[in-house]
């Protein structure tokens, strides 16, 4: 009797951005050693018309292209790519990130091997623009925060939170997902910045395991990217990030997870992240002293 075969991982890019990026990372997703999956754009509006006529001339049956409506906002385009999702298994692709050859491969291995986990996180190599290898500062911490382990490793419950809670090591884009679990959630439309950890951390908090693999399959890509002065001044990225935490705090109480609860309180790297910002807040010419008091409100606040 021969094995049934696996459901096709379906692959869901939320689309606003570069089109060339996005054709490499569609690329990444042709260039599968497994066959077993599917690839939806969800373009939420983007204004290049080209990119519509890309995908009209598509061969692949496997590759679908959607357009909204009307502009969604990123938090909106990726609840309807969660909606969207009907197979077995998910992943939220960033529309400039790339999966290595055996990316399929290895989610279809794990599914398999974990079928109590709800969570695959894969290892991870960090590009730059250009596609080149780099180590970021950011990217160290998360090596320094995450686990460490030789193999797949199961991690749950408040372990888990507290550890994602005192510096999230998690790469969104390359997370896989069992879809009847990520749909018991939503993503919270207030927190666009923070969404991928509330949602996570949702889950957790519902009796979600995670497996964190080892294996890189995944190139996550991070742009080098200016400090907007105006951006830091009305302290909108802080907010939403201190409001998260506190309701993290409070989710975590309410659990029980007492540890969990003091790492939100605490949240450590998202202090030592603003103290990063510092040197940019400076050389901001829009409003510096504004700039400048919202990241020190955020880390020593």
């Amino acid at each position: 009797m021969t094995a049934p075969v696996a459901a096709p991982l379906e692959i869901f890019v939320p689309y606003w951005g570069d089109p060339d990026l996005l054709m490499t990372t569609v690329d990444s997703v042709r260039a599968q050693r497994d066959p077993r999956w599917t690839l939806t754009i969800v373009d939420d509006c983007y204004p290049d018309p080209a990119v519509a006529g890309l995908f009209a001339r598509e061969s692949d049956q496997r590759i679908h292209y959607r357009r909204n409506e009307e502009n969604l906002g990123i938090a909106a385009n990726f609840q309807r790519c969660l909606d969207l999702a009907s197979g077995e298994a998910v992943v939220f692709l960033g529309c400039d990130d790339v999966m290595l050859p055996d990316y399929v491969a290895r989610a279809q291995e794990l599914l398999a091997a974990f079928p109590d986990a709800d969570i695959f996180q894969p290892g991870v190599q960090v590009i730059d623009s250009a596609g080149r290898q780099v180590v970021p500062l950011g990217d160290r911490v998360k090596s320094w925060v995450r686990p460490r382990t030789r193999g797949p490793l199961v991690l749950s419950g408040e372990e888990l939170a507290a550890s994602l809670l005192r510096g999230n090591w998690l790469y969104w884009p390359s997370l896989v997902f069992r879809t009847n679990k990520v749909q018991r959630h939503a993503f919270r439309q207030d927190l666009p910045i923070i969404l991928d950890l509330a949602l996570v951390l949702d889950m957790v908090a519902d009796g979600s395991a995670l497996v964190l693999d080892p294996d890189v399959t995944f190139a996550y890509r991070r742009h080098a990217t200016s400090l907007s002065g105006t951006t830091l001044s009305d302290g909108s990225r802080f907010a939403q990030d201190r409001r998260y935490f506190a309701d993290a705090a409070a989710q975590m109480r309410e659990k029980g997870w007492h540890g969990a609860e003091r790492e939100a309180r605490r949240r450590w790297t998202s202090r030592l992240h603003a103290l990063t910002l510092l040197p940019g807040a400076l050389r901001s010419r829009e409003d510096r002293t504004g700039a400048v008091r919202q990241v020190l409100r955020h880390a020593v606040g």
